[in-house]
């Protein structure tokens, strides 16, 4: 985990954990903003994409991504520490709008 916390640092993230299907709330685990050691401070304006992938006993949820500036980033939830962290910040390009 320590070489998680030097290659991918913590993020603070605002979530919503969904406990009942409801059309505002697209995911059980919905990121809304999220904001970095630095301070800078992101608005995420839509989820592009979502997939869960098994990593020992828990999982890890990976998001990308676009915020209110028309950034993409590539988040990551890990179900074990519940800790956010953020992977890349991702071209638009990849995705063939």
């Amino acid at each position: 985990m320590d070489n998680n916390n030097n290659k991918f640092p913590p993020i603070n993230v605002l979530n919503v954990m969904r406990g009942f299907h409801h059309s505002d709330i697209p995911h059980h685990v919905t990121p809304y903003r999220f904001e970095t050691r630095d301070g800078k401070r992101y608005k995420i304006s839509e989820i592009r994409q979502v997939h869960r992938e098994r990593v020992g006993k828990g999982f890890h949820y990976h998001y990308v991504v676009r915020t209110d500036n028309q950034r993409y980033f590539h988040l990551v939830l890990e179900s074990e520490s519940f800790t956010w962290r953020m992977i890349q910040e991702v071209d638009n390009e990849l995705f063939f709008s």
